[in-house]
């Protein structure tokens, strides 16, 4: 199907929307770690219960995961800049009512609308980059969407901690949510007057695809709930859903084959997979979310919870990773389109070293020490994770048509999500098994950091397996200056072969 590929925005403007989008990407990733921090608070001031505090955090993560790829289809075809401050305006909505929730059961309910909101607000987000930005423009455009996802998620226990601080326990968790309300606001009203309005699609207008939006949510669904549930649902007949999950999600697959034969538009362009780049990419941002969002999971429980630090000092212990992956983000954007894959080899190396060097500060430097001791290390993780995270999400989405960017960066995104949940579940379960056998907090810790390094090294393995077969089978049109002229060229009008 081809596309109108309308002309950019002129610079100033085009270079202001993607602050716009920026901005709206920060506060929907903020609130999927500020919380954390801000549980205890909800306790104390709304009484909530250690179930409603688990879906405050879980409910959003699943909400957000469920939405992404339907949002992301719906914004390829009936714009995305619609899909966009729709989204944001329900979530800043969202944002106000669950600050001013009147009680627990309130607060879940609406997070989960938020949750919502912010599945939709994403995809936009990678489409409108590859919509308004070409080449190496393109490439640093991501660097800083890079930057912004490593600092959002890093800083988010920083904010929370500062804002409790501020304003006391009993009513600091409600300006964990009302803190979004001004960025929110100025981002939709900033967002009418600068995002840009690209030409529909020519042809034949598409149809949605409700039942493939059915089963691939029931198969997200089924995958996610008890991977964020895995400490609140102590049974094992969680994992049933499992297989479940499986059946459903190939359905899906069955499914959107089908409708590829048939001629109709598909939910997801299974074409996509053909893709080397884009196959590769979504395998290696799934492992390493899986591995990085853990980190401060575990470790800021364990300064908490062991150590004594307050939510403000625990926060401030990861400040050096926010900082660092803001910094590396940024010069994985302008070198990515030179040194391409070896990037993220090397990203995830740092990140790898840097956790290892905190599993060593928390072992050599026991007790309210350890902060300090960890600055390094987390200094050294951090710009590895924005040379992994900004390269990676550039080359996953290089050869994607851009009348498929939405769907194809839902997809992408909602394997971040999954990710996040299934570490966080498989690292919980290390902490907190070895805590309750053995009651070595410090030990606890170690483990699980350990377990997050070699999930992060799965994602390095396939990393270095993907840049050893570029080698040796270059994809066509993928090398050197035919990278950089494709994309220049419109090259993301590239037809996707061989799929369906």
């Amino acid at each position: 199907m081809s596309t109108v590929q309308a002309r950019p925005a002129p610079d100033d403007r085009r270079w202001k929307a993607l602050g716009v989008c920026l901005a709206a990407g920060f506060i929907s990733l903020l609130d999927t770690s500020i919380v954390n921090v801000a549980l205890p608070s909800m306790e104390h001031g709304l009484g909530a219960s250690q179930a409603a505090q688990s879906w405050v955090v879980s409910g959003y993560a699943l909400t957000f995961g469920l939405a992404l790829v339907p949002a992301g289809r719906l914004g390829d075809m009936h714009g995305r800049r619609r899909a966009f401050l729709f989204g944001l305006a329900l979530f800043t909505v969202a944002s106000a009512a669950c600050g001013l929730a009147p009680g627990p059961s309130w607060l879940v309910l609406f997070r989960l609308i938020q949750g919502t909101a912010a599945g939709m607000v994403a995809p936009q987000t990678s489409g409108l980059i590859q919509q308004m930005f070409q080449g190496a423009e393109r490439a640093k455009a991501f660097g800083l969407l890079g930057s912004v996802i490593g600092v959002s998620t890093a800083v988010g226990p920083l904010a929370g901690g500062l804002l409790i601080d501020a304003v006391g326990t009993d009513d600091g968790w409600r300006w964990v949510f009302f803190v979004n309300l001004p960025i929110g606001a100025a981002a939709f009203v900033a967002g009418l007057r600068l995002l840009p309005r690209f030409a529909a699609p020519a042809g034949k207008r598409e149809e949605f695809d409700p039942f493939g939006v059915l089963l691939l949510g029931a198969g997200v669904l089924a995958l996610m709930l008890p991977l964020v549930q895995e400490q609140q649902w102590t049974g094992r007949e969680k994992w049933a859903l499992m297989p479940v999950a499986v059946v459903l999600l190939g359905a899906f697959w069955v499914w959107e084959r089908r409708q590829g034969l048939r001629g109709h538009a598909p939910l997801v362009d299974l074409a996509l997979f053909s893709l080397r780049s884009f196959t590769l990419g979504a395998l290696v941002s799934l492992s390493y979310f899986a591995g990085f969002t853990t980190v401060f999971f575990v470790y800021t429980l364990y300064l908490q919870n062991n150590v004594g630090y307050s939510a403000l000092a625990a926060g401030l212990s990861v400040l050096p990773f926010a900082a660092a992956s803001a910094v590396g983000a940024a010069i994985g954007g302008r070198l990515v389109l030179r040194f391409g894959r070896t990037l993220v080899v090397i990203g995830l190396s740092g990140v790898a070293l840097g956790l290892l060097g905190v599993v060593a500060a928390v072992e050599l430097v026991p007790g309210r020490g350890v902060g300090w001791a960890s600055a390094l290390p987390m200094l050294i993780g951090g710009i590895g994770s924005g040379l992994t995270v900004s390269p990676n999400t550039t080359l996953t989405l290089t050869r994607v048509p851009v009348h498929r960017a939405g769907a194809a960066g839902g997809v992408l995104q909602t394997g971040q999500r999954v990710g996040s949940a299934a570490g966080i579940a498989v690292v919980g379960a290390v902490y907190f098994a070895h805590l309750a056998n053995h009651g070595s907090a410090g030990t606890a810790v170690q483990l699980g950091l350990l377990t997050a390094v070699g999930i992060i090294l799965v994602a390095l393995v396939l990393a270095i397996a993907d840049l050893r077969e570029r080698h040796v089978h270059p994809e066509p049109g993928r090398t050197g200056e035919a990278v950089r002229r494709g994309s220049q060229e419109g090259g993301t009008e590239e037809r996707v072969r061989g799929a369906s």
